[in-house]
């Protein structure tokens, strides 16, 4: 294994596809809507199992018309981690946190504890999006605001154009002339002179 860097963010960018997978979710509160919230904005035809003793009226609300999303209320269990791909765990009460991920860790899934980033396998970052253009920014685990104050700041910087240039690079990929090299510069020049405007 190579060393490890603790003055660098050594995490490694992935984008899932979450309608390939099952998530498990495990809270019923204020942050696992969140969490939810986050989940659908980004993966809408998620496939999601909720598991909490109680279930917040809002998050029933925010999923009552989404078949891709099943609800069992009570508390969690270790069967629940069965045929699941994602753990995401959002809830109140630390012991049950650890022993999630202990249990998950035995079956080899991947795990995000809400702010405990020592139980993480992952981090959900703060995400901007513009049209097919998403980019995630991550801190490592340090600061969420940092990370919400650069999302803003791409939100407000990259113009809506971007992605009409997404949408139509592969028909001005193949109209360029010229080597690799001579369409990488085209390309590098027309991209430029979209963000600079």
């Amino acid at each position: 294994m190579g060393k490890s860097n603790d003055n660098k963010n050594n995490l490694y960018p992935v984008f899932l596809k979450l309608e390939t997978l099952h998530t498990l979710l495990v809270g019923g509160g204020n942050v696992a809507l969140e969490k939810l919230q986050s989940l659908l904005a980004n993966s809408p035809a998620a496939t999601i199992t909720i598991v909490a003793p109680l279930i917040r009226e809002e998050l029933r609300e925010f999923i009552k018309d989404n078949s891709d999303i099943n609800i069992t209320e009570r508390k969690f269990e270790a069967s629940d981690l069965d045929e699941k791909d994602l753990i995401i765990v959002a809830v109140d009460d630390k012991e049950v946190s650890k022993e999630i991920k202990r249990l998950a860790g035995e079956r080899r899934l991947l795990v995000n504890v809400a702010d405990t980033p020592d139980l993480c396998d992952f981090y959900l970052g703060s995400i901007v999006q513009k049209g097919n253009l998403k980019i995630a920014v991550s801190t490592n685990g340090k600061s969420p605001t940092i990370a919400k104050r650069v999302k803003e700041t791409l939100n407000d910087t990259l113009p809506e154009e971007i992605d009409e240039l997404l949408n139509n690079m592969q028909q001005i990929r193949d109209k360029l002339g010229g080597d690799f090299a001579q369409k990488v510069k085209e390309l590098n020049e027309l991209t430029k002179q979209l963000l600079t405007k």
